[in-house]
């Protein structure tokens, strides 16, 4: 995405959140609910303020972003980039097979409540009302789920490409996970740094920063290569215009989510976000989630840790969720706690 539009949208959405703040001043806290995120308006109130910040970056023809075509110094396009593109016109036409069915196919045959069963569809990603053929599911439903069921396997042992670090201008540091069977295995050994890794931290990373972003593949590859960068750069801006001060951003491969520990323990940050690969399921396989921990340490719990789940193009907006993380991370600041204490604190 744009990074101008990003920073646009991240101001509004911390806008938005500063008025409904002021709006529950009167909240009646003897309740002790505390209302995290509203999932169900995500969607809505992200397309709302893209359309109202869509011209900020529209160009002379219409268009939100440029892009130029590839080519070589001598004008043909490289063999390299025409395999890529086939490559993608590949899984794009196969993507059209998994979700368009044919016309002819409705999932159950003659349902007893047809508007029920649409109802129902409506509101879940779930597989339900795919219909049998005999004994076994539709021809296009069992294609949809093997092509789902591939694209998690893929999540799950594929890599975060250099592109991407690169663009956020992260270097890259490891557990003591040394290949992916391994990390399936042993989720021990993904939630501590290799003894590498920590020389490495300890001369490049700013000491006892504020907030200290992490940002690791776990179980997902797919998630950081498809969210990251929104996330990220919405976060960052959200938390400049807070005035809160960050330290020295890295990746961590192959990670789990209690190596915060093992980072909190050598960079002494007051706060660590951690944007970490979610588990693939057949729903989605580029699920990203945010991880929040209030001064993290060796043998933290995990009630003291905090999540905002769910962040990709069919769940949270990711540059909604950065802004967010950021009126978060200033909520913990301010009542200096996470997790379950936070709550407590709140009430």
């Amino acid at each position: 995405m744009n990074q101008e539009l990003v920073k646009e949208i991240t101001k509004m959405v911390i806008g938005k959140l500063n008025e409904e703040t002021k709006k529950n001043e009167d909240f009646d806290h003897s309740r002790g609910t505390v209302k995290i995120w509203d999932h169900t308006s995500s969607e809505k109130r992200f397309n709302e303020i893209l359309n109202t910040n869509a011209s900020i970056t529209k160009e002379d023809d219409g268009s939100l972003v440029k892009f130029s075509k590839m080519t070589r110094a001598d004008g043909k396009r490289s063999s390299a980039l025409l395999k890529q593109n086939e490559e993608a016109a590949a899984l794009e036409t196969a993507k059209e097979i998994a979700d368009e069915p044919p016309k002819n196919l409705e999932g159950v045959d003659h349902p007893a409540k047809p508007e029920e069963l649409i109802e129902m569809m409506k509101h879940t990603p779930a597989r339900i009302g795919i219909g049998r053929a005999g004994l076994r599911p539709k021809t296009h439903s069992w294609l949809k789920f093997r092509f789902d069921h591939a694209a998690a396997v893929d999540a799950v042992y594929g890599d975060v490409s250099d592109q991407c670090l690169n663009s956020l201008n992260l270097f890259k540091v490891n557990t003591k996970v040394t290949d992916k069977e391994i990390y399936i295995r042993r989720p021990d050994y993904g939630r501590k740094l290799s003894e590498e890794a920590k020389q490495v931290l300890m001369q490049k990373c700013k000491k006892s920063p504020t907030v200290q972003i992490v940002i690791s593949d776990g179980l997902s590859s797919k998630a950081v290569e498809e969210n990251v960068e929104d996330v990220y750069l919405s976060l960052e801006q959200s938390l400049k215009s807070l005035n809160i001060e960050t330290g020295t951003p890295f990746f961590i491969e192959k990670g789990r989510v209690a190596v915060m520990d093992d980072v909190g323990e050598l960079l002494k940050p007051k706060v660590i976000v951690l944007l970490i690969g979610e588990r693939p399921g057949l729903v989605s396989a580029e699920s990203l989630s945010a991880y929040l921990c209030y001064e993290p340490r060796i043998g933290t719990i995990e009630a003291d840790r905090m999540v905002i789940s769910n962040i990709h193009k069919g769940g949270i907006p990711p540059s909604e969720a950065g802004a967010y993380l950021g009126t978060v991370v200033q909520k913990i600041l301010k009542y200096e706690a996470s997790g379950v204490a936070l709550v407590e604190k709140e009430e």
